[in-house]
């Protein structure tokens, strides 16, 4: 459930509020090119005391204006920070695709400096972290090209591949994500004493159950995967299920 609140007003990595007010707040990262709209009724099918807060990385919607990262260590050092001064305990993470990758990392930043950890981490849509990726160079790419990369990945809609007026505006914004994504070079650290949950598609090339099991790896507590229908998008295909996994495991930090 969304709710509001004057704590993280006038914050841009917030937009809708840090939600102190609930029992467990859930942050959410977008994936590339994409922004906190995408999680503003994400949470509709969460119980009432879970309450969703979408995040917003700079380069997008009311952030279009600000200069996107191109790599994740000085996102996940900003936004580290924004969490430490702005969001209440308990707090869990979920984070799709580009933004799985920025919630590893920033939870590994919060470790090095002390800061809250969350109580959960989810994931979706990413391989695990220390398997390379093939590097895309969006920023040179003709707009026929870029459509069919999107096409292939999914999730984008056909009206937008089919304007290049709208492509050619998301185009430095996609570019600059992928280069977060597919630039980022894994160091090993010890895993996080907090359970993960992933979610796989089954038909996602990229991130498949086979490519998301090593996340195992990564923490020292429990790891569960589930496997959903679909490609690289299938959390959004099969959101009743991946709630009702979400609200399950973040049960014991609700009251009611």
């Amino acid at each position: 459930m969304i709710h509001g609140d004057s704590m993280t007003k006038g914050n841009p990595w917030l937009p809708f509020g840090s939600h102190p007010e609930a029992d467990i707040t859930l942050l959410c990262l977008p994936h590339a090119g994409a922004g906190a709209i995408t999680y503003r009724s994400w949470g509709q099918g969460l119980p009432p005391e879970i309450a969703v807060c979408p995040v917003q990385p700079p380069g997008r919607e009311r952030r279009r204006g600000e200069e996107p990262f191109t790599s994740v260590e000085p996102l996940t050092k900003e936004l580290a920070k924004v969490i430490t001064d702005s969001v209440q305990a308990p707090y869990a993470v979920f984070g799709h695709s580009t933004g799985a990758l920025c919630a590893f990392e920033t939870l590994r930043e919060l470790r090095r400096t002390n800061g809250p950890l969350p109580v959960h981490l989810f994931v979706s849509g990413r391989c695990a972290p220390q398997t390379p990726l093939t590097r895309h160079d969006l920023a040179d790419m003709g707009l026929a090209e870029l459509a069919d990369l999107l096409r292939q990945l999914g999730g984008t809609p056909e009206e937008v591949l089919a304007e290049p007026d709208l492509l050619a505006l998301l185009q430095p914004l996609l570019a600059a994500d992928f280069s977060v994504n597919e630039g980022y070079a894994h160091t090993a650290e010890p895993p996080l004493d907090i359970p993960v949950t992933a979610f796989a598609g089954i038909d996602d090339q990229g991130a498949d159950v086979a490519l998301t099991e090593p996340w195992a790896i990564h923490t020292a507590q429990e790891f569960v995967l589930h496997a959903l229908p679909g490609g690289h998008f299938a959390i959004f295909d099969s959101v009743a299920e991946v709630h009702s996994h979400i609200a399950a495991a973040l049960a014991p930090y609700c009251r009611n």
